[in-house]
């Protein structure tokens, strides 16, 4: 292939010697024209002054030119000097590098992350492209997404893909058993009880693990949106969770939303990724998804809910139900049969701790 390569230019300064040579004038005679010393018209035909817009101006009127004319000539000069200075180029690739990332990930959250480890801006972009699996930044995304969200004409952001890639990322090193939709749907109808104890999560992923699912927390990018993922890695189902909400009953039910979009085959071979924001309104996966959860969850329709739903009757009720109270109280609310406002929520159990017990093996 030919280079191409910029044409030469020439300093401002020599064209305006050149003019002076045609029309007869020294210097100090186009110093007295502009009233100026002539210290002034010597330096800026040498290029020791630039021409400034004021300086254009009376340049470009003493000789029937624009002030554009001088400025675009030295502007002209200055751009071709910088692209011959090897150091300025390699600056300008990293910029440019930067703002290619910049389009591509949120950069600054994989670095706090340890997803992308390095600092110089190529081997930086290195990781983000194996990150999203691609080879060059201008190849699409490998990946297909379907999402839940208020707004069904919205693409999908930034911040939501680059959470969905490090959700891959993450589970990509995870070692897990040979799945088995028998076993989940097993090991799904106890977690109610076992999250009886809230400190049963950070469990969790282990007991995930034996019946072949991966599962892995990356903390929510601020402004992601996203409460959780279901695709498939490496051949097995898996499940990332944000952690958005924090308490016990908001991720529990995101873990089980997510559980159900692999026990209903909504997560196929084909790369599709479904990213799930639980606040937003939902699709026929999604209903569907939620029906098989809330099933889950509490198996039972709930029955004999009092008008005024007290303490006494949410801890007795539960302990029927063999649940935390919280879980309780979070499907009334769903039902709108508790306020979101309810004081029955105060001092409600979060999990992010043990969800960061977890420690998913960050990429090598």
């Amino acid at each position: 292939m030919n280079t191409v390569v910029a044409a030469e230019r020439f300093p401002a300064g020599e064209f305006l010697a050149d003019e002076l040579d045609e029309r007869g004038w020294s210097q100090a005679d186009f110093a007295e024209v502009l009233g100026r010393p002539a210290q002034f018209v010597s330096e800026i035909i040498s290029g020791k002054k630039e021409i400034t817009r004021e300086s254009a101006a009376q340049i470009g009127t003493a000789l029937g030119t624009s002030a554009e004319f001088w400025l675009n000539l030295q502007d002209s000069y200055f751009l071709w000097k910088q692209s011959q200075d090897a150091q300025t180029q390699h600056n300008l690739d990293e910029v440019r590098i930067r703002a290619q990332i910049r389009d591509l990930a949120p950069i600054s959250h994989l670095v706090k992350r340890g997803f992308v480890r390095s600092k110089d801006p190529t081997d930086q972009a290195k990781e983000v492209l194996n990150l999203f699996g691609k080879s060059s930044f201008e190849d699409p995304s490998p990946t297909k997404f379907v999402a839940r969200r208020s707004n069904n004409e919205e693409s999908i952001t930034v911040l939501q893909e680059s959470w969905a890639a490090c959700v891959r990322a993450s589970a990509e090193r995870l070692e897990v058993s040979t799945y088995s939709p028998k076993a989940l749907r097993e090991l799904a109808e106890t977690l109610s009880a076992r999250t009886k104890d809230p400190n049963a999560f950070a469990e969790f992923q282990k007991v995930f693990a034996e019946v072949g699912v991966k599962l892995v927390y990356v903390e929510s990018f601020p402004g992601g949106k996203l409460d959780g993922c279901a695709q498939l890695v490496n051949g097995h189902p898996t499940i990332g969770l944000s952690g958005r909400g924090k308490r016990l009953d908001k991720v529990f039910f995101t873990l089980l939303h997510e559980v159900a979009h692999v026990l209903l085959g909504h997560v196929s071979d084909d790369s599709e990724v479904i990213l799930d924001d639980l606040s937003s309104e939902s699709d026929s996966i999604e209903d569907e998804a939620d029906r098989l959860a809330a099933q889950l969850a509490i198996s039972d329709p709930l029955q004999d809910v009092p008008e005024r739903i007290s303490a006494d009757w949410v801890e007795a009720k539960s302990e029927d139900l063999a649940i935390h109270p919280i879980l309780l109280i979070g499907r009334l609310q769903k039902e709108s049969r508790l306020s979101w406002k309810s004081t029955l929520t105060r001092n409600a159990p979060t999990v992010i701790k043990q969800l960061e017990e977890w420690k998913a093996p960050r990429p090598q």
